[in-house]
């Protein structure tokens, strides 16, 4: 067999009994890398080592995959202003999410002999969401529905990194920040340095569990 050594150094052509001899001899294992090569090849290793770091390889491969997510969101045409901004904004956050967006404006009745009121729709929520994507397909109608898809400029690998990365900085913030303790303690003294009177001793100070509200609602307030 063509036997390589730990390091990736070739160590030559051996017998079995020679290699298994070296193994031992480094306390590793002797493992057939390419049984269909002739003769053989064979390497010294740490095999459960090998099988370890293989596994966290192939979960951080995982963890960075993106798959390719096509949401569909559905509208009539003569959509009141209240719905559209409600859809508008699901739409915004595929996006931002690094998703596709189908957009399917649905006809009935009388509806289906004015088309150009779905296309101007659809004209119109571009527009309103190009800073975060663009159309790719135009719209085009399909029997009763008219459908435009949009795709992210950002790609979901990068939606993702950023998501994480903004995790990372609120679990940062919230171990930094457990509570509201520190901010009470100093909002507790007046201008002069004095403790407020209400305050009678340490015991009635309560730890509070604080529930981060979603992104949305933080930027709404």
């Amino acid at each position: 067999m063509r036997l390589v050594g730990p390091s990736g150094e070739q160590v030559g052509i051996v017998p079995l009994a020679k290699a298994l001899e070296l193994a031992q001899e480094y306390d590793l294992d002797l493992v057939e890398v390419a049984a269909s090569a002739r003769p053989p090849v064979c390497k010294l290793m740490d095999y459960g080592k090998f099988k370890y770091e293989s596994a966290m390889k192939a979960r951080e491969a995982r963890k960075n995959q993106a798959h390719t997510v096509i949401k569909e969101m559905k509208l009539r045409p003569k959509i009141d202003p209240h719905d559209y901004d409600t859809k508008k904004g699901h739409v915004v956050r595929f996006l931002k999410q690094g998703d596709k967006v189908k957009i399917t404006i649905m006809f009935r009745g009388r509806e289906q002999s004015r088309p150009e009121l779905g296309y101007r729709l659809l004209q119109r929520l571009a527009t309103d969401v190009e800073d975060l994507g663009f159309v790719e397909s135009n719209p085009k109608q399909d029997g009763r529905n008219m459908i435009m898809v949009l795709g992210p400029h950002k790609k979901k690998t990068e939606a993702m990194a950023e998501a994480r990365e903004a995790q990372a900085v609120r679990k940062a913030e919230a171990k930094a920040n457990p509570g509201k303790s520190q901010n009470a303690a100093e909002s507790e003294f007046d201008d002069e340095g004095s403790v407020n009177e209400e305050i009678v001793d340490e015991g009635d100070v309560t730890e509070v569990e604080t529930v981060e509200a979603p992104a949305e609602a933080r930027a709404d307030a």
